[in-house]
C-alpha cells in the first residue's frame, strides 16, 4: 500500500512541470503537430530564449482574443500544449521564427511569474492507451469517412493527407491530426484540445465535421450556381460578338444601330421644331452608346417616345361658320346666351385674324347647369379635340408640371399628357372644378397653373419631364367652378369669368322636353310612343319634387319615371304609359316640397329674405320674437359675423326711428329681442339680409304684419340707407320658384334686372329702394290694408268653394 502511494506521488511529480508560457494569437497547436511560429512580442521572445537555455521545452496556450497585445491570466485559455522547440531563426526587426512540435496536452495550475515572461506551473495530461471497443472503432470509421467527404467537397486539403491519416491506429492522435488539418474556429479547436477523454474527443469532432460538411455542401452549390451564371453570361457575350461579326460580314446592322436609325427616321418625319429635334437627336446618340440592358436606356427610350408623340406642330382646322356653330350650340344646350355669344365672338375674330391666342374662360355657376357639357359642346362646334382634366382634390404641383427624369417611373404632368391624348396643339382643354384644388407640403398646384393660364407665358410652358418649352397658346382653356372665393386671386385674374345662373321654370321645362326626356328614354330602351309625360307633369316635378338651380335632380326624377314605365311595359300592364298630374305620385311618391310656400298668410315678426348659395338662390325666412326683459338681443341660426353685425345695425336703426314707428323711446330697456333664422344646422353669412331683419324687427315691435308675398334683399346702414348686393338673378329666380310676386331690391341693383329672363320679369313686380323707410312702407301691412287683404282672401276661398260645388 505504501509502495503504491509513493509510486503515485512520483508520477504526479513527473506530470507537474514549471515552463515558460508562449501565448498564441489566432492559432492553436495540437500534440504531434509541427508548425512554424513567428514571435515578435518582447515577453514571447524572452520565453523562447528561456526555453532554449533550459531543455527547449515550452508551454503553448492560445489567447481568447487575438487583438489583445498584452494578455493577462484571464485572457489565456487554461488548457494548452507542451511543445519542443526544434529550430530557431532570428529575422530582421527583432522577430524570431521557431519550428515547434506538440508533445502533450497540459493544464495551467498557476502562474508563477509575469515578468520578464510568463512562467507557469502546468500539469500534463498523459495520453493513455485506449481499448478499441466497437463504439470507438465505429466513431473512428465514421470520422474517417466524414473527413474524406469533407476533403472531396472543400478541396482545401491535399488527398495525400487522407492517406496518411487513415494509416493512424491511435484514435486520440487521429482526432488531433484531423482537427489540426481542418479550417475551424479557434474556439472549436480549443474544445477538441480540452477533450482529454478519447471518446468525448471523437464525438465532438464528429459533430463539428458534420456541421462543416453541411456548410461546405452549400458553398459547393452556390459555387456551381455562380459558375453557371457566369458561363451563361460569357456564352451570351460570345454569341453576341459572333452575331455582330456575322452581321458585319453580311452587311446587316446590329440591334442598337438599327434602333437608332429607326428613331432618327421618326424624328425626321415628325417635323419637330429645331430645338426639339436637336434634343431628340442628342438623346438618340446617348442611347446608341449605352449597353442594351442598361437601366438608363429604358428611361431614354420612354423620353424619346414622349417627344415624338406630342403634337408640336399638328393642329386641327376650326369650323369658322358662325351659323353652323350657333346651331350646334343650340342643339346641345337651351339658353346660356352669354356663353354662346362669347364663343361666336371668338369665331368671328378667328375669321378675321389667324394669329389670335386661345381664350381662357371660367364658367362659374351652381351644380347641374351644364358647365362641363357646355365645354364639350364648344369643342364640337369648333371641330376641335376635347380633353377634360379634373382638378378636384389635386394637391401636388407635380400633377401639373410632372416629375424630373431622375425619379423612377417619372412621367410628364397631366397638361402634357392631355396634349398627347388630344393629338393636336389647339384642343378645347377643360380644367374641371378649379375651385376644389388644395395644397400641401408637396407644393401648390394653383401656382403651377398660373403659367398654364397666362396668355403671355403659356407659349413656352415648361414641364419638368419634357424640359423643352411647349406652346399652349393655341389651346382654348375652359375652367369650371361653383364659387369664385376658393380660387386664388392671381389665378382668377388670368381668366375671363362668365357667370351661368340657375335655370327658370320655363327653361327647365324646355330642357326636359328637348333633352332630358329623349336622352333618358333612349338610355332605358323606350320608344317615343311608349312613354308620354305631359308638360303639366313636368312643371309639377320641377315645383314639388326638385328645388335646385340646375337640372340634375330633374333628370333623376325623369329616369325614375322611365324605370317604372319600362317595368310596366315589360310586365304587359300597358303598351303606352302616360304620366300626368293625377298619376305622377304613382311614379315618384309624395311631393317633397311645397310650391308657393311663401304665399300662405301675413304674419307679425316674420319676413321673407333672399340668399345666394353655391347651388343657386334660396328663400330665407327670418323670425323675431319680443319678450319682456332687460334689453338683451339674442341671435340664433348659426349666423356668421357679418350677418350678426347686420342684425345689430338693423336693431340700432329701429331704435333711432322709435318715435316715427310709434314706439316708446326706452322700449329697448323693457324688452328682450330674439332673432332666429330657421334651418339652424346650415351656416349663414353676408350683409344682404340686413333690410329683412330690420323689417322683421319693426313688425315684431309695432305689431304690424309683414306681407307674405313680398321678399327682399339688401344691406342696411345705421342711417337706414339700403346698399347694393350681389347674386340678384339667382335670388330673384329663387323667389320666382317659391311663388313670390314682389321683390324689394336696392336701387343701385337696377342694372342687374336686365340679366333676369323676360318671362320672369313679366310675372314679378320689382320695388327699387334706397332707404329703409321705403322698405317698411311697402312690406308692412297697415290696419286698413289688412282688412282689404283679408276680404280678398275670403273672396278667393268662397270662389274656390263655389267652383268645387259646381263641379
Amino acid at each position: 500500500m505504501a509502495a503504491e502511494t509513493k509510486e503515485r506521488k512520483e508520477t504526479q511529480l513527473e506530470t507537474v512541470k514549471v515552463l515558460p508560457l508562449l501565448p498564441l494569437r489566432g492559432l492553436l497547436v495540437f500534440p504531434f503537430m509541427v508548425i512554424h511560429l513567428d514571435v515578435g512580442r518582447e515577453k514571447s521572445v524572452r520565453a523562447i530564449e528561456e526555453a532554449m537555455v533550459r531543455d527547449r521545452i515550452i508551454f503553448l496556450a492560445t489567447q481568447k482574443e487575438a487583438q489583445t497585445d498584452d494578455p493577462g491570466e484571464d485572457d489565456i485559455y487554461q488548457v494548452g500544449t507542451i511543445a519542443e522547440v526544434k529550430q530557431l531563426l532570428k529575422l530582421p526587426g527583432g522577430t524570431i521564427r521557431v519550428l515547434v512540435e506538440g508533445l502533450a496536452r497540459a493544464k495551467i495550475n498557476r502562474y508563477l511569474s509575469h515578468e520578464p515572461f510568463f512562467q507557469v506551473e502546468v500539469e500534463e495530461y498523459p495520453e493513455k492507451p485506449v481499448a478499441l471497443t466497437p463504439e470507438i472503432q465505429a466513431l473512428t470509421r465514421f470520422l474517417i469517412n466524414q473527413f474524406e467527404q469533407y476533403v472531396k467537397i472543400s478541396k482545401r486539403i491535399p488527398p495525400e493527407t487522407v492517406v496518411s491519416i487513415i494509416s493512424l491506429e491511435d484514435p486520440g492522435r487521429l482526432a488531433d491530426v484531423i482537427a489540426s488539418q481542418m479550417t475551424l474556429k479557434v474556439e472549436e479547436k480549443q474544445k477538441i484540445l480540452e477533450a482529454v477523454d478519447i471518446k468525448d474527443r471523437l464525438e465532438k469532432l464528429a459533430s463539428i465535421i458534420a456541421n462543416e460538411l453541411e456548410i461546405a455542401e452549400l458553398e459547393r452549390k452556390i459555387n456551381i450556381r455562380v459558375r453557371k451564371q457566369m458561363e451563361k453570361a460569357q456564352k451570351e457575350y460570345y454569341l453576341r460578338e459572333q452575331l455582330k461579326a456575322i452581321q458585319k460580314e453580311l452587311g446587316e446592322k446590329d440591334e442598337r444601330v438599327a434602333e437608332a436609325e429607326e428613331l432618327r427616321e421618326k424624328i425626321a418625319k415628325a417635323k419637330l421644331p429645331r430645338e426639339v429635334r436637336e434634343r431628340a437627336l442628342k438623346e438618340v446618340e446617348r442611347l446608341e452608346k449605352m449597353p442594351p440592358m442598361a437601366a438608363e436606356a429604358a428611361v431614354v427610350r420612354t423620353y424619346l417616345d414622349w417627344l415624338l408623340s406630342l403634337p408640336w406642330t399638328k393642329q386641327t382646322r376650326d369650323r369658322l361658320d358662325l351659323k353652323v356653330a350657333a346651331k350646334i350650340l343650340d342643339e346641345d344646350h337651351y339658353g346660356l346666351e352669354k356663353v354662346k355669344e362669347r364663343i361666336l365672338e371668338y369665331l368671328a375674330i378667328r375669321h378675321l385674324s389667324k394669329k389670335m391666342k386661345g381664350p381662357i374662360l371660367c364658367f362659374v355657376g351652381p351644380p347641374g347647369v351644364g358647365k362641363t357639357s357646355l365645354a364639350r359642346s364648344i369643342a364640337r362646334a369648333l371641330e376641335r379635340k376635347f380633353v377634360r382634366m379634373s382638378l378636384g382634390g389635386v394637391r401636388d404641383e407635380a400633377e401639373i408640371r410632372g416629375h424630373r427624369r431622375t425619379y423612377v417611373g417619372a412621367l410628364p404632368g397631366r397638361i402634357i399628357q392631355g396634349m398627347k391624348q388630344a393629338g393636336s396643339k389647339n384642343p378645347v382643354f377643360l380644367l374641371d372644378e378649379i375651385d376644389k384644388m388644395s395644397m400641401d407640403f408637396r407644393g401648390d398646384p394653383s401656382a403651377a397653373l398660373l403659367e398654364v393660364l397666362d396668355p403671355e407665358q403659356n407659349n413656352s410652358f415648361s414641364d419638368h419631364y419634357i424640359e423643352i418649352p411647349f406652346d399652349l397658346s393655341h389651346v382654348m382653356f375652359i375652367t369650371t367652378a361653383n364659387a369664385l372665393h376658393n380660387i386664388p386671386r392671381p389665378l382668377l385674374d388670368r381668366m375671363e369669368v362668365i357667370y351661368i345662373s340657375g335655370y327658370t321654370e320655363e327653361e327647365k321645362v324646355q330642357i326636359a322636353q328637348r333633352y332630358l326626356i329623349p336622352k333618358q328614354m333612349e338610355s332605358h330602351g323606350l320608344k317615343p310612343e311608349q312613354l308620354r309625360i305631359t308638360e303639366s307633369a313636368i312643371r309639377k316635378i320641377i315645383r314639388e319634387y326638385t328645388r335646385e338651380a340646375g337640372v340634375r335632380n330633374l333628370e333623376r326624377q325623369i329616369a325614375a319615371i322611365c324605370r317604372k314605365a319600362a317595368k310596366k311595359i315589360v310586365n304587359g300592364e300597358a303598351q303606352t304609359v302616360r304620366v300626368g298630374i293625377q298619376n305622377l305620385h304613382q311614379f315618384l311618391g309624395i311631393a317633397r316640397y311645397r310650391y308657393g310656400v311663401a304665399e300662405k298668410h301675413d304674419d307679425v315678426g316674420i319676413a321673407t329674405g333672399l340668399a345666394w348659395t353655391e347651388t343657386g338662390g334660396e328663400v330665407l325666412t327670418i323670425e323675431v320674437t319680443v319678450m319682456k326683459g332687460k334689453g338683451k338681443l339674442t341671435l340664433t341660426g348659426k349666423l356668421g359675423e357679418v350677418m350678426k353685425e347686420s342684425a345689430q345695425a338693423g336693431y340700432s336703426y329701429i331704435r333711432s326711428r322709435a318715435k316715427q314707428l310709434g314706439l316708446d323711446e326706452d322700449f329697448y330697456e323693457k324688452y328682450d329681442i330674439h332673432i332666429h333664422v330657421p334651418e339652424g344646422a346650415i351656416p349663414k353669412d353676408g350683409p344682404s339680409a340686413g333690410i329683412t331683419m330690420a323689417t322683421a324687427l319693426a313688425s315684431a315691435l309695432t305689431g304690424k304684419k309683414v306681407r307674405s308675398d313680398v321678399a327682399m334683399t339688401g344691406e342696411i346702414t345705421l342711417r337706414g340707407r339700403v346698399l347694393p348686393i350681389g347674386g340678384v338673378k339667382e335670388k330673384v329666380l329663387a323667389a320666382h320658384r317659391a311663388g313670390i310676386k314682389t321683390v324689394i331690391l336696392p336701387k343701385e341693383n337696377k342694372k342687374d334686372l336686365e340679366e333676369i329672363p323676360a318671362k320672369v320679369r313679366s310675372k314679378m313686380e320689382f320695388v327699387l329702394v334706397d332707404h329703409m323707410d321705403q322698405v317698411l312702407a311697402r312690406a308692412l301691412v297697415e290696419e286698413k290694408d289688412q282688412g282689404e287683404r283679408r276680404t280678398r282672401k275670403e273672396e278667393k276661398v268662397n270662389a274656390g268653394a263655389a267652383a268645387g260645388a259646381e263641379k
